[in-house]
């Protein structure tokens, strides 16, 4: 590789981890007259980098990188208060299988992968990561002026992941004779409390609330490569996107969470 393309690469992973979401200004109610023109990605060249991305890390030649800095630096400007957000959680199928099948130092590799170009995808689309769990990736979507155009983004931005799980990161694993990756995402949106623990400036900031709560247990009963989204989600994006969708029932013992909107059972819809 040369020393040009070394270059580029350490520039590319520090854009992507330590700039704040280039779409922030659209979010918070600005310019939004471009949204749509501006969400069109060109979705080759994301595939393109995430496989040149993998390849290189599994050859040693690449490090991944994670920086929350942007999400929490966003949550400190809303510390004991109760926020509308989009909340998205994609969570890694299949890791266990991962573990018994390849060695640790190429499993530590491949998790990095999987979440890093997961955090990437959620920057692209306006949001923020807001931790790692395991091999999961919680992310959140300020929804505090058009939340039609945040739902949209984020529903965009969960196909965008298993389009770069199939497309970017499999065919390379698939190289190695490494299983298929697949993931799950569940989507919901709705008030959320934003709690500091500890009272120094630097300790850490976490969202709380039912949306988190339906998000999670949605995303556990998701298909694998699939998305399921709440019904406070689904009636906000447009016809287009809508009809990607259908509802999914689930029996009392499974889901019995109810809509604060409505008062009934809280409907779910999953890609067709």
């Amino acid at each position: 590789m040369t020393a040009a393309n070394k270059e580029v690469d350490k520039t590319n992973s520090q854009n992507l981890t330590k700039s704040p979401s280039p779409f922030i200004s659209m979010i918070t109610g600005e310019k939004e007259a471009k949204v749509e023109s501006d969400a069109i990605y060109d979705t080759d060249t994301q595939i393109k980098q995430t496989q040149d991305r993998i390849w290189k890390a599994l050859k040693r030649r690449y490090q991944y990188d994670s920086n929350l800095d942007s999400g929490q630096n966003f949550l400190k400007n809303h510390v004991n208060s109760k926020i509308p957000l989009v909340i998205l959680y994609v969570d890694l199928v299949g890791s266990t299988n991962l573990s018994m099948t390849i060695p640790v130092d190429k499993l530590v590799t491949i998790i990095r992968a999987f979440t890093y170009e997961m955090s990437s995808a959620v920057y692209r689309y306006g949001g923020f990561v807001l931790k790692y769990v395991g091999d999961a990736v919680i992310a959140f979507f300020p929804s505090l002026s058009n939340k039609f155009v945040v739902c949209d983004r984020a529903v965009r931005c969960g196909m965008s992941m298993l389009t770069i799980i199939k497309n970017g990161l499999n065919p390379i694993l698939n190289q190695y004779d490494y299983p298929d990756l697949s993931a799950k995402i569940g989507i919901d949106e709705g008030e959320n409390i934003i709690v500091q623990y500890g009272h120094d400036e630097t300790s850490p900031l976490d969202i709380l609330g039912y949306c988190m709560s339906v998000s999670s247990k949605m995303t556990s009963l998701t298909k694998s490569n699939n998305i399921t989204i709440g019904d406070d989600v689904y009636v906000r994006l447009n016809p287009e996107l809508r009809q990607k969708f259908v509802k999914v029932n689930y029996s009392a013992r499974e889901w019995n969470y109810v809509s604060k909107r409505t008062g009934e059972l809280y409907k779910l819809y999953t890609l067709k």
